[in-house]
């Protein structure tokens, strides 16, 4: 398995992982899913993810992680460039304190999520919700994390 991992850090904020924990947090996301892939992680601040979901979503707003498939031409590749996915290190620091949780665990959910809906996995509906938050929740344990959805018996879909 062939894992790329990049990171590509836009923003000042002290409180954000090492590159060393979110490479692994992603790598552990792709494991058994695909054999290998490159993904570039980028941390911005709230007026790039506004930009980026107004953009690419037309909600003009900020929100905590949005991910960006590659639509891959049909060539062989050893590598192939699975996409890229931003997420704000603001809104993960207040998301983390609103909701009572450690920041590193949130910054790995974080992570985790935007790499399944690399993978393709939605939560469009409550259906495809409740198999994307089960998958999050087993590659979090694997982590050492605990369940995101525990506080939060309805789940917690993101936008």
């Amino acid at each position: 398995m062939t894992y790329h991992i990049i990171i590509q850090n836009a923003v000042k904020e002290a409180s954000i992982p090492s590159p060393k924990d979110m490479k692994q947090w992603a790598k552990t996301a792709l494991k058994n899913k695909i054999a290998s892939a490159e993904v570039t992680l980028r941390i911005v601040d709230k007026e790039e993810i506004r930009e980026l979901n107004h953009t690419y979503r037309k909600k003009d707003k900020a929100t905590n992680v949005l991910s960006f498939p590659f639509d891959m031409p049909d060539i062989d590749m050893k590598v192939p460039i699975l996409g890229d996915i931003a997420i704000c290190a603001a809104i993960v620091a207040e998301e983390a304190l609103a909701q009572n949780k450690l920041e590193k665990a949130h910054w790995a959910h974080m992570v985790v999520h935007g790499i399944l809906h690399l993978l393709g996995f939605d939560h469009e509906n409550d259906q495809e919700a409740e198999i994307m938050e089960k998958e999050e929740i087993v590659i979090l344990k694997t982590l050492g994390f605990s369940n995101p959805y525990s506080d939060h018996p309805e789940g917690k879909h993101h936008e």
